[in-house]
């Protein structure tokens, strides 16, 4: 009988240590795509923006210009 509870503790304690490796491997997948994110969008650091930074912005300062071209009355 307790050896049968012995190896019933035993496997509980598995799955709880496997569902906190499985959670610390999200937390720095997730830790690791932000830090990419960033660096795309915010380019080297030297105040200029990255390639997609730069490119989502024109595609904001073009879709304004338009906007604003129109006018209110229209």
């Amino acid at each position: 009988m307790f050896k049968w509870i012995y190896e019933l503790q035993k496997k509980i304690q598995e799955k709880i240590s496997e569902k906190g490796q499985g959670m610390t491997e999200y937390a720095i997948i997730l830790a690791v795509v932000a830090v990419v994110a960033v660096a795309v969008f915010y380019g080297s650091g030297d105040g200029s923006s990255g390639k997609l930074g730069a490119t989502i912005s024109n595609a904001y300062d073009k879709a304004d210009k338009q906007i604003n071209a129109i006018g209110p009355n229209s």
